[in-house]
């Protein structure tokens, strides 16, 4: 048991977290592009993308895993994003810090749903049994080359006024 719930439960719980962590911080990166400053979106990105790591370091293990290593760099790119928006404001360069850190921070969570579908849904498995078939590998390399591209056009296109309340 974990936080009083069951395995099964805990496990629902962290991928609801984690969904509503990508979802809404596609919206957040469709706001940065827009060089729109969405706060409540913001927020709700940054609190669930930080649960989904805290929360994956919840499950049993023996030994330092991939997962772990993956929620270890989320956490500090979500501290930089934090400190960024919330303690200086996007002022001067900590504008494009914050755009670069929550960019990264919601790659890595879309990397590890990238992971999790083609270990967990039916129709994508046999496409990757072992997670080392081109199939996957040219999910992720997508996943990657369209996170780089529009987070290099968030920084450019990101200019809210800085100081302003997120």
């Amino acid at each position: 048991m974990t936080l009083g719930l069951s395995a099964s439960a805990f496990t629902t719980l962290h991928v609801v977290i984690s969904l509503v962590g990508i979802l809404s911080g596609l919206v957040v990166f469709y706001g940065m592009l827009a060089s729109q400053r969405l706060g409540g979106w913001t927020a709700l990105f940054l609190a669930t993308t930080l649960l989904t790591s805290v929360t994956g370091f919840m499950f049993p293990f023996s030994g330092l895993l991939p997962s772990h290593v993956v929620g270890t760099i989320s956490l500090v790119l979500l501290a930089v994003a934090l400190l960024a928006l919330y303690a200086f404001r996007l002022s001067g360069a900590w504008r494009w810090v914050y755009v670069a850190t929550a960019v990264a921070a919601l790659y890595l969570n879309v990397f590890v749903g990238v992971v999790q579908a083609f270990q967990k849904l039916a129709i994508l498995q046999p496409l990757a049994p072992t997670q080392s078939e081109p199939p996957f590998a040219v999910t992720q390399i997508a996943v990657l080359v369209l996170f780089l591209a529009l987070g290099f056009l968030a920084v450019r296109r990101f200019h809210p006024a800085a100081g302003a309340a997120a």
